[in-house]
């Protein structure tokens, strides 16, 4: 009977030591699928940076294998970091071959859109628009009173993005004509250049639609409004692609999933003040040539 009883109570210590094993199995397995994820960052473009991160929530809902984290920095910081692999993805308003000719050996180009630059003011400035001369005036520095160009008398304050930024790279060369700019406050994202221009008394920037808020006033130029409408038919001409950088030769399908669900998704593009690049009437080359 002992002896009974003994097999039974080892047979109960076994089946439960089975059922630890098991637990602890699944445990690793879960802690194992964990740590397979693959890790994507996306750093640059602060024009762009809205629709990525847009995007990032429902996508990773339906991609569980993938971690998204989504920074600024500006198109050079993400030209610069994805061609040496710091990171996985780079957003850029520039084409590679604009900001350094050996970068574009070192990357692969992904067009996920197109949006437009123009110029703001702070909402107190009373004027609607400038022709692309007085523009010009105002940012080398020529002009510097907004009664110069029809508006009150009040000194001018410009508020420039830092250097390696795409959005002043566009805004310098279609908007400026790459003119030689007035030294000025300098901004690192497009956020910081809304917030100081709507606290600036007379300050007048420039940025990118998908980050135009209320607190500002964007400006027409040569009586043409800042539109997407006009965009795509290039009648307003400050524009750019967005593209998403990967490393050449390294670009995973994670990787490219993601890409494609941020140029496919329309419904956000719209929204959020980018357009397709399907309903650009014209295409523009990396030298600035028009087709």
């Amino acid at each position: 009977m002992k002896k009974s009883v003994l097999i039974a109570a080892a047979a109960v210590s076994l089946f439960a030591l089975a059922a630890c094993g098991q637990k602890s199995s699944g445990t690793a397995s879960s802690s194992s699928s964990t740590a397979k994820a693959e890790k994507i960052t996306v750093a640059g473009s602060t024009a762009l940076q809205p629709l990525v991160e847009a995007n990032v929530e429902s996508f990773t809902q339906e991609n569980t294998n993938l971690q998204i984290t989504v920074q600024g920095g500006g198109s050079g910081l993400g030209l610069s970091q994805v061609s040496s692999g710091a990171i996985q993805i780079g957003n850029s308003d520039l084409f590679a071959e604009e900001k350094d000719a050996s970068l574009a050996e070192k990357v692969k180009d992904h067009k996920v859109a197109v949006v437009g630059f123009a110029p703001i003011v702070n909402k107190d400035i009373k004027l609607e628009g400038l022709t692309t001369a007085q523009l010009k005036d105002i940012f080398s520095g020529k002009v510097k009173n907004w009664k110069e160009v029809g508006g009150q008398d009040q000194a001018i304050t410009v508020i420039n993005r830092a250097e390696g930024s795409g959005t002043r790279f566009n805004f310098e060369k279609y908007g400026l004509e790459n003119t030689q700019v007035v030294k000025a406050s300098e901004q690192d994202s497009s956020g910081a250049v809304v917030q100081m221009v709507s606290q600036t008394p007379g300050a007048i920037s420039y940025v990118a639609f998908s980050n135009i808020k209320d607190s500002v006033k964007a400006l027409e130029l040569d009586g043409v409004k800042p539109t997407e409408k006009n965009v795509a038919t290039n009648d307003w001409k400050i524009w750019s692609y967005e593209h998403m950088y990967t490393e050449k030769g390294n670009t995973t399908d994670g990787q490219e999933k993601f890409i494609t669900a941020v140029t496919k998704n329309k419904a956000l593009l719209e929204k959020l003040g980018y357009l397709s690049i399907e309903d650009m009437k014209v295409t523009r080359d990396q030298d600035g040539k028009i087709k």
